[in-house]
């Protein structure tokens, strides 16, 4: 017995969700927006009225990056005026792949993709990170091959100068970054010292709705006072995640992550540490783990 046609349209839509949230989410740096996007994208979906659809994979492409563009220009407009310094909100990036992923999922890259016009980063997302070809980009983009192309090379040339390879290791990683929150947590400057780069940076994010430092905090004497000091403010216990491919802590008081802490390793030392502490960019993650793990779980 074959489904309605409705019911078949749902079970399709299903098979692309995970690409269109991972493109979604790289274009916005926001999962709940990413997610809304996703869901719009559903109901277009939906609601075409048996249109034809040679590709179904181009078509929803297709929605989902004219939607983040959209978006985009309204969401650049407020990170103008954000309280502080931003960071992508934080997902979760478990399992086999996660380390693989990092390289188009750090928060690191995606605060670097924020440098890029939307149609700059639309066209080296589609092509460089999910391997589509610049004649596939055009029509998604509703501009020539040629004029994507160009598009594609403007961002490649500024991510490549700016980029940063993190260390792939994640159980080196995650072992450094057990060392660091004991250090935070005991006050032991000496041992922080060692861990962190000399230009290494903490980031803080607290949306204007937590108190965090309003400019990033630079080199390693200042950065390791400034954790020390963070440390004995933080609430909550820390549980041992990965997210965005990186090794990761997230905080959590009474059932919700208050916090998440994101570092990035290279050769070994610590080069940056992303706080997140808005508490909208914590709610999806809150719920996520709170399903992957009983309240008053350890990691």
């Amino acid at each position: 017995m074959s489904l309605p046609d409705a019911e078949a349209d749902a079970v399709v839509f299903e098979e692309w969700r995970s690409l269109l949230f991972g493109i979604a989410y790289r274009m916005l740096g926001s999962a709940a927006d990413a997610e809304d996007v996703v869901q719009d994208a559903c109901v277009r979906w939906l609601r075409r009225r048996g249109e034809p659809v040679e590709s179904v994979r181009a078509y929803l492409v297709t929605i989902v990056t004219r939607l983040c563009l959209d978006q985009l220009d309204s969401a650049r407009a407020k990170r103008v005026t954000y309280t502080g310094p931003w960071l992508p909100e934080p997902v979760v990036s478990d399992g086999a792949d996660a380390a693989e992923q990092a390289d188009s999922l750090s928060l690191a890259f995606l605060v670097l993709l924020e440098e890029l016009t939307p149609l700059e980063r639309a066209a080296y997302l589609l092509h460089d990170v999910f391997g589509y070809s610049f004649e596939e980009v055009a029509r998604s983009l509703g501009r020539s091959p040629a004029a994507c192309r160009q598009l594609g090379a403007r961002a490649r040339r500024h991510i490549e100068e700016r980029r940063q390879r993190f260390d792939a290791d994640l159980r080196h990683g995650r072992e450094l970054t057990d060392r660091f929150l004991v250090a935070c947590a005991t006050g032991d400057l000496s041992a922080l010292l060692d861990m962190l780069s000399d230009d290494v940076v903490v980031w803080t994010d607290g949306g204007g709705k937590v108190r965090a430092a309003m400019r990033p905090v630079v080199g390693q004497t200042r950065s390791s006072r400034f954790l020390v000091n963070v440390a004995k403010k933080v609430h909550g216990l820390p549980r041992a995640v990965v997210l965005n491919g990186q090794p990761s802590s997230v905080f959590v008081d009474a059932g919700r992550v208050v916090a998440a802490l994101v570092l990035d390793i290279m050769e070994g030392k610590i080069v940056g540490v992303r706080v997140v502490s808005n508490p909208d960019k914590l709610e999806r993650l809150s719920e996520q783990l709170s399903r992957a793990m009983p309240s008053g779980g350890s990691s």
